[in-house]
């Protein structure tokens, strides 16, 4: 969890610089829902959870900021990113000026600690919120804050208040007083108060700062630092972020390492002799000139007889034993509070980079934006997948073997913790994606050298493949030795009916290893191994007829002159990528190719393909010669260097044939060979995740528009970015329960009113309203008055929720990107005058109606049941978070009746005060009432049948029946209503509906009457 930290001012905390792309530096840090989510999905998933609050330095380019680091105090200019551990009071400890041991170094500690106390937060949800003083943004507030969260999300299993601060925790008030250390202490206490004793709570110290501080500024100062933090009760492990060197590899092969016999800087027993031995446990560098030149200085404590102190890799004999300090070299009478063996070691980061050499120094990292960009010491720059797998192998099983990890006596449990070793590092951003879309996440480049396992850990090692097929082909455990292979295939397929043999035959052509049989044990060996013996003429036998040695050379023109393998990229989806390795010659007509069933990175296949042309060339040169018995200890694919014509060949054993003397086959080797760069690296292509997210769905009752529409089916319109193929649509009447209904795979035009909409006429052209919208995709164009008529342009403005009017727009003019202006309109379309807001306000939806609308396949007697819908990508579950549910009630619109037309006005006719006769025209909704060519418009409903309603303002007054166009307000009734007739001059409201026989009245027609 990151907590970026802006120099400027705490109170800019917030604020995360940006590259040269306006792109951030740094992600920042997540919200809080995001974090108690993120927790509560792991725990559901049965994951243990360890809270590692991570500070990341946002520290610009060109920045003016103090600089600590300076023999000058005014000296501006911080180092540009620095890791976390750098942070330190100002000037720092040995500088000029420098404020160690001194009083200002609490002040500037408590400064950076802040004063925030648990009671200074309250949890709102998911979320919680500071109440304490504003300007208060020290570390304190930081880590209490997620306490709180993680209290929020029901616990986690471990809780980390502060990780790699070397920098601050070794700067002292006074002679061996450590204010952080202390500020440290009392956060701790403020921690368990909101986690409680249910959660382990640790610190994660760096590997270089948890055992001691030892100042080398002459005094001869050991302190035990952080003992008091450590010895803590409410502190549960001592926790260690673990990049400690287990290699010291060179280049060639004659420094101290090769020298001593080791193979390679992949074996895994050379690894392991150095996690407690090697550098920092039996020697040390004094200086850079002696790392060159590997002049190494043997750990010692004089007189005092504990190394121990002086070796961050001896955690045995820190563990085990009472810490005693020394201020200025003179070990104190009393212990420190440390108990021994008393709390388990955490390793809370362990790994190594997949760089080449990453073993040399496993604690840094490549980022060139970063002043702390470092390769490993002696490291070529090469990308090495191997490298860091051998590491985690080789660690993670020497300490999980009982006689390297001993038992407390206190507790019960081993030194070494290591279910709780956590390898550093996994990315929850999902591979391939991240590291390859750069313009997504900035820190992409960076996968290729880093940390990383994302990526990495998820192949299997040759080592386990090779054990795995042996076991296929019946082979005992006991019976079969991989520990001379490393390397790792990220996909192998098994592609025909094969024999466990023939896989692994493939596997050792394409990594260079070769299987031998020893004192009754297959054993795998990589190539490229150091020889085991020198051989001269004097140590041969000669054989009864010819020579004793026999050297012979290969016809050149039958090896290849470039081979071309190919395999497939684990990160493009296991598409065919294709490399090749040719000599420098222009003769192309001998190219060997070959295809490999496995997924490897490009560069590191290229490498491979350049060792095997490399391989032949160098090995079409073969001896044979005999040995005596006494060279017994000699096995196929042992390297040797026999003497000839006063040089050394350098040669592989390929077979042994033992008949009184050791018949040897050998061909010739160069170990170089075997150390090749990897080829260039390539981008991956991918095609982008495609994510769903829910659509945006509009359920509609309209009326009927087409002849193939049922009349009372509402209707669907969907859009979604990116649209999902096809989308699904589930029912139920409750709110669980849902079955699916339809499915259909048109994304329909859909937006929202730019500004209101005001009423206009009917029935004729709108020509003083203009319609602007706003369309999230497809466009309009203008059509002529015939196209229109046709049917064209019909868009539904939802005027009030589930109101719909259908308005027809001639002309469409484009503002902007899907922002249209529509004139020449036709209002009401359909018998939706009603529907006419007054006005529709802005941001009222918008749907084009077409053909991509689909029908929802609902039954008559479904209409009027409110049931729940959830429409969303048919591809995944009614369940699935993309869905969108909604409550629906579909009515039946398409099946009521028009209201009636040309509503008679008394006036208009001579009449005497008595019976009054209301006419009307009958309406249609049928689609053939269109037609010019009829004398009367089609009845659609099963009986004539029309209600009136006499309304005194809201009131109805009385009902009118009958089955004609025409109803009669008699005079007797008037006088009931009214007191007397209506005679000239008055007004009467009144309310017209058609009735049907399947939803009952039709849309009204209101209308005023002047008699």
């Amino acid at each position: 969890m990151s907590w970026s930290v802006n120099g400027v001012s705490r109170a800019n905390a917030f604020l995360v610089s940006r590259d040269d792309q306006d792109r951030p530096v740094y992600g920042g840090t997540p919200s809080d829902f995001a974090v108690v989510q993120a927790i509560q999905e792991m725990k559901a998933r049965g994951l243990r959870v360890t809270f590692y609050p991570f500070i990341l330095m946002d520290v610009p380019p060109g920045n003016t900021l103090p600089n600590p680091y300076s023999d000058n105090a005014a000296a501006t200019g911080q180092p540009v990113f620095p890791w976390r551990g750098r942070i330190t009071c100002s000037p720092a400890a040995g500088y000029a000026g420098t404020v160690d041991k001194t009083a200002a170094a609490t002040a500037q500690v408590s400064a950076l600690f802040g004063t925030a106390t648990p009671a200074n937060f309250s949890v709102s949800g998911q979320s919680v919120v500071w109440t304490g003083p504003s300007g208060d943004w020290g570390l304190r507030r930081m880590v209490l804050h997620y306490a709180h969260l993680c209290a929020a999300a029901g616990g986690v299993d471990a809780f980390l208040i502060g990780t790699e601060m070397p920098g601050l925790t070794t700067i002292r008030s006074g002679a061996s007083t450590y204010p952080a250390v202390q500020g440290y202490r009392d956060l701790l206490a403020d921690v368990r108060s909101i986690l409680g004793s249910g959660t382990k709570i640790g610190y994660a110290a760096d590997w270089s700062e948890y055992f001691g501080h030892q100042p080398g500024d002459g005094s001869g100062d050991v302190f035990f630092h952080l003992d008091p933090l450590w010895a803590d009760p409410e502190i549960d492990f001592v926790g260690i972020d673990n990049y400690m060197p287990l290699s010291d590899w060179r280049d060639g092969f004659e420094h101290a390492d090769a020298a001593e016999g080791w193979p390679a800087i992949y074996d895994r027993a050379y690894l392991q002799a150095n996690i407690a031995g090697g550098e920092g446990f039996d020697w040390f560098y004094a200086s850079a000139a002696d790392r060159s030149a590997q002049v190494r200085t043997p750990i010692t404590d004089g007189a005092a007889g504990k190394p121990w102190v002086f070796r961050y890799k001896d955690l045995r004999a820190w563990w085990s034993n009472p810490h005693y300090d020394r201020p200025g070299g003179v070990e104190s009478g009393t212990p420190t509070a440390w108990a021994p063996q008393s709390k388990p070691i955490w390793f809370t980061e362990l790994g190594c980079p997949a760089i080449d050499r990453g073993t040399n120094q496993p604690n840094v990292f490549f980022d060139p934006k970063s002043s702390e960009s470092f390769t490993p010491h002696f490291s070529r720059g090469w990308r090495d997948d191997a490298i860091q797998r051998a590491y985690l192998e080789a660690t993670y099983l020497w300490w999980g073997t009982p006689a390297n990890n001993p038992v407390s006596s206190v507790y019960g449990g081993r030194m070494v913790h290591v279910p709780e070793c956590a390898a550093w590092t996994w990315d929850a951003r999902p591979y391939p994606f991240f590291p390859a879309l750069a313009d997504v996440w900035t820190d992409g480049a960076n996968w290729r050298l880093g940390h990383w396992l994302t990526g990495r850990l998820g192949a299997v090692s040759l080592a386990a493949l090779v054990r795995h097929l042996c076991l296929r082909a019946g082979l005992p455990a006991s019976r079969i030795d991989v520990s001379g292979l490393w390397g790792a295939v990220e996909g192998y397929a098994i592609t025909a009916l094969e024999s466990p043999r023939a896989s692994i035959t493939t596997l050792s052509r394409h990594f260079g290893f070769d299987a031998v049989e020893t004192e009754g044990v297959i054993r795998f060996i990589m190539r490229g191994r150091t020889s085991v013996a020198t051989l001269g003429p004097d140590d041969l036998v000669a054989a009864r007829e010819g020579d004793v040695l026999e050297l012979t050379r290969g016809q050149e023109t039958e090896l290849p002159q470039a081979l071309k393998w190919q395999v497939a990229r684990a990160d493009e989806d296991y598409d065919a990528a294709l490399v090749e390795a040719r000599r420098i010659t222009v003769d192309t007509t001998r190219i060997a190719s070959e295809s490999f069933p496995m997924a490897v990175p490009p560069e590191e296949a290229e490498r491979r393909c350049r060792r095997a042309l490399m391989e032949a060339w160098v090995g079409r040169e073969t001896a044979a010669f005999r040995l005596p018995p006494s060279r017994l200890a000699l096995n196929p694919a042992d390297a040797i260097r026999l003497g000839h014509d006063g040089r050394l060949v350098n040669l592989r054993l390929v077979s042994i044939a033992d008949s009184g003397a050791r018949g040897i086959e050998a061909v010739r080797q160069d170990r170089t060979t075997y150390d090749l760069p990897p080829g260039d690296p390539r981008a991956a292509s991918l095609t982008r995740a495609v994510v769903f997210g829910a659509p945006d769905a509009v359920l509609m009752d309209l009326p009927q528009l087409t002849e193939d529409q049922a009349a009372y089916r509402p209707l669907i319109a969907a859009h979604a970015v990116p649209w999902p193929g096809e989308m699904a649509v589930f029912r139920s009447p409750s709110t669980d329960g849902f079955e699916l209904l339809t499915t259909f795979g048109s994304r329909v035009r859909i937006g929202t009113l730019v500004s209101d909409f005001y009423t206009g006429p009917t029935s004729r052209f709108d020509l003083g309203n203009a319609l602007v919208v706003d369309l999230l995709t497809g466009t309009l164009e203008s059509v002529t008055d015939l196209t229109l008529y046709g049917g064209a342009n019909a868009l539904a403005i939802e005027s009030a929720p589930g109101a719909w009017e259908i308005v027809q727009a001639g002309a469409a003019e484009l503002l902007a990107p899907g922002r249209y202006r529509l004139t020449r309109l036709l209002r009401g379309q359909r018998g939706t005058e009603g529907a006419m807001g007054n006005p529709a306000p802005a941001g009222a939806r918008v749907v084009v109606l077409d053909t991509a609308l689909a029908s929802l396949p609902i039954a008559e007697a479904d209409l009027g049941i409110p049931w729940h819908w959830r429409i969303g990508p048919a591809s995944r579950p009614v369940s699935d978070e993309t869905y969108v549910e909604q409550a629906f009630t579909p009515e039946g619109v398409g099946l009521r009746p028009f209201s009636v037309a040309h509503v008679e006005q008394p006036w208009r006719r001579p009449r005497t005060s008595g019976d009054l006769t209301i006419r009307w025209t009958r309406r249609s909704r049928a689609l053939a009432a269109n037609s010019w060519g009829g004398l009367e418009v089609p009845l659609a409903e099963e009986l004539e049948a029309y209600e009136v309603e006499i309304l005194d303002g809201a009131t109805v007054m009385r009902g009118l029946s009958t089955a004609t166009t025409s109803a009669v307000y008699t005079a007797a009734q008037q006088t009931a209503d009214w007191g007397a007739p209506l005679g000239p001059g008055d007004t009467l409201d009144i309310r017209i509906f058609q009735l049907s026989a399947l939803v009952g009245r039709g849309a009204p027609k209101p209308v005023t009457l002047t008699l």
